[in-house]
């Protein structure tokens, strides 16, 4: 059972698993908040830590949904510092774009996790992430992009480092280009194909990337299977360390115990094997 902390971040070292919700994360004025799922402090020891990203096409979906709150918990429970966040929402009464500041935000908050570190007890330089459909697309762009790509964004912390060690990508779309015309990009691909292509997690791959799981159910109606096995095989093609679970039966939208599998060994066979030190 989780109990709510309201103090962890004034200084008082938690010593069970706990939530912190609604931690601010980003800039001053941003409505967009964080809860942190905290594992139980054992006495000199870093925690790995790990961003959760939400899905709902990059327009909606919150942080502390069933599946958000399903991976959190699960995480904590095996050791892990999570940070589930909200981030920049299409919303077509504004004029502002959601992209690419949803993906600043996501990659903030793996810098907001290394700029608390000391007080989080984490082990910064073992950080993953993982999301579902549109965060699974953005927890992939979190894995594979780079400085060089210009989509880092310049502050907040900007003196910290928003690489991952290794990502969880639960039937994210990654190859937008070939996919279909996105509401939250607010153009066609035939009005904007280099939006598309700026937009494709496919894009960036190179051999250095990250480590990837990828899990997908058969009966998925929202985000075609193919979509993660051309993921495969272009992370094979470059010799990327990858594995793609299809779930049989799963359709969209599943958590880590869908009825169909109980995915949390092999999340947290894949989390343990790149997060946690040898004998960590």
């Amino acid at each position: 059972m989780f109990m709510m902390s309201v103090c962890l971040l004034s200084g008082t070292a938690f010593s069970e698993n706990k939530i912190e919700k609604n931690i601010s994360y980003l800039s001053e004025g941003r409505k967009e908040k964080a809860d942190l799922y905290l594992p139980a402090a054992t006495a000199g020891q870093k925690h790995p830590g790990v961003v959760i990203i939400h899905g709902g096409g990059w327009t909606s979906g919150i942080k502390d949904a069933a599946r958000e709150i399903n991976i959190g918990t699960t995480l904590a429970n095996a050791g892990y510092v999570c940070m589930s966040i909200d981030y920049q929402l299409h919303d077509p009464m504004s004029e502002q774009p959601c992209w690419p500041q949803n993906l600043y935000d996501c990659k903030t908050a793996v810098r907001w996790l290394r700029a608390n570190a000391e007080k989080l007890n984490l082990d910064k330089e073992n950080i993953g992430v993982i999301g579902g459909s549109a965060g699974g697309h953005l927890a992939s762009m979190v894995g594979v992009t780079q400085k060089k790509d210009g989509l880092d964004p310049a502050e907040p912390y900007g003196e910290e480092s928003c690489t991952v060690k290794c990502v969880v990508d639960l039937y994210g779309p990654v190859d937008t280009e070939n996919w279909r015309d996105l509401s939250a990009l607010r153009k066609t691909r035939a009005q904007d194909p280099a939006l598309y292509k700026q937009f494709s997690v496919l894009t960036y791959l190179d051999k250095d990337d990250p480590p990837f799981l990828i899990l997908h159910g058969t009966a998925d109606k929202t985000v075609p299977l193919s979509q993660s096995e051309t993921f495969a095989k272009a992370l094979a093609a470059l010799g990327i360390p990858h594995h793609l679970e299809i779930v049989e039966g799963a359709p969209h939208t599943f958590h880590l115990q869908p009825k169909q599998k109980d995915l949390r060994p092999l999340v947290l066979e894949f989390f343990n094997k790149h997060l946690k030190p040898a004998g960590g």
